[in-house]
């Protein structure tokens, strides 16, 4: 399906018009979503709409859980404060932190705790996103710090809170038996049009069947933390988001895979229409990231679901003391129809540095033997 030849007027499609031309004329889907989200001065990502907020009254386009109520962050807080005691660090970096909620909720946690926190840095592109970040956190000024790029060594306590899945995808398709990488083409009119062209990569999973079916594989996510691997030398990673291990994401049902797009809190299956309006997004395979950390030289300290992970933590607690609001809210964190099953929490550590400590939100029901 083409996309209506009228919408190709904005700068940001005549740079995806020139990136099929300079590709030859057919452009990697994973490309054209990093040209669609991150283009400099133009992606999704670059422009000052909200993005994030709880109602699409406010001009936002979904709503992440530190935006739903402050207990999330709260929560998380207590995790970060053992994993800091337990690594003997005292650095947060926080990867892409939309709004600074999270950072704000993690920081005053921090301090009401009496956790000592040299600096919080937060890794992340968007220079719109970085203003309201600043805005947010300008209590904490002199301890919040930016980067647009990690240095070669750093240390510390990583969170990446809804940040693998905003990473590009590469698609595949099953049509007739053959895997084809499903790429974006200009048709007759000049409008974006799907095309595919036979491949040689696979799924990790052999896909049983010979029905038609289309997936994503996620080079850039485990890119990612192969690089984080290389980078943090003492501390801890926990990465949050919704996914499934490998054996659910490339189950032979899911034949639609997991792309979707965000706009005013509706989704849609239609990343070619309004491109630069509206959030891309895949679901995380959890199997593939792991797998990926650890050939890289990290291990595996913990996996398990939000809602797991959140009870653990000591969320029910904190609830006590918060009202009926908040707790109507941290409901949709915990349920299983809502964010508690779907999203997931993996945690990670270089080699070694997981010995003798036992991350607080996977002290029971851990799923690592799952992955």
């Amino acid at each position: 399906m083409a996309t209506e030849p009228e919408s190709l007027t904005s700068p940001l499609l005549a740079r995806v018009r020139e990136a099929i031309a300079e590709a030859g004329g057919w452009l990697p889907f994973d490309r054209f979503m990093a040209i669609a989200l991150y283009e400099p001065g133009l992606g999704y990502y670059a422009g000052a709409a909200p993005k994030f907020g709880q109602m699409p009254q406010g001009g936002s386009d979904f709503v992440t859980a530190p935006e739903l109520t402050p207990l999330f962050g709260r929560t998380l807080a207590r995790q970060v404060a053992q994993a800091l005691a337990a690594t003997g660090t005292d650095e947060v970096w926080e990867f892409g932190a939309g709004t600074g909620a999270l950072a704000l909720q993690v920081i005053e946690a921090l301090a009401l705790a009496g956790q000592p926190l040299r600096r919080y840095t937060i890794v992340d592109l968007s220079g719109s996103l970085r203003e309201r970040q600043r805005a947010t956190l300008a209590a904490h000024g002199e301890r919040v710090h930016w980067a647009d790029a990690l240095p070669e060594r750093m240390e510390g306590v990583v969170l990446g809170n809804e940040v693998l899945d905003a990473m590009p995808v590469q698609l595949l398709a099953r049509v007739g038996g053959v895997w084809h990488e499903r790429g974006v083409v200009r048709d007759a009119p000049g409008a974006l049009a799907w095309a595919d062209r036979p491949t040689a990569l696979r799924p990790p999973l052999e896909v049983p069947g010979d029905h038609d079916y289309l997936t994503e594989i996620h080079p850039q996510a485990e890119a990612f933390v192969r690089t984080l691997a290389d980078r943090l030398r003492r501390g801890a990673a926990f990465l949050l988001d919704y996914g499934f291990p490998e054996a659910e994401y490339y189950h032979p049902q899911r034949a639609m895979g997991t792309l979707i797009c965000h706009r005013a809190h509706r989704s849609d299956s239609e990343p070619l229409a309004d491109v630069g309006e509206k959030d891309i997004t895949a679901h995380v395979n959890f199997t593939g990231v792991a797998m990926a950390a650890q050939d890289a030289g990290m291990d595996v300290i913990g996996y398990t679901s939000q809602g797991r992970f959140l009870l653990n933590s000591g969320l029910l607690e904190l609830a006590q003391r918060a009202d009926v609001r908040q707790n109507a809210m941290m409901q949709k964190l915990l349920n299983e129809h809502e964010m508690g099953e779907l999203f997931k929490v993996l945690a990670l550590a270089p080699a070694g540095a997981g010995a003798g400590w036992v991350p607080l939100g996977f002290a029971v029901g851990d799923r690592t033997n799952r992955l």
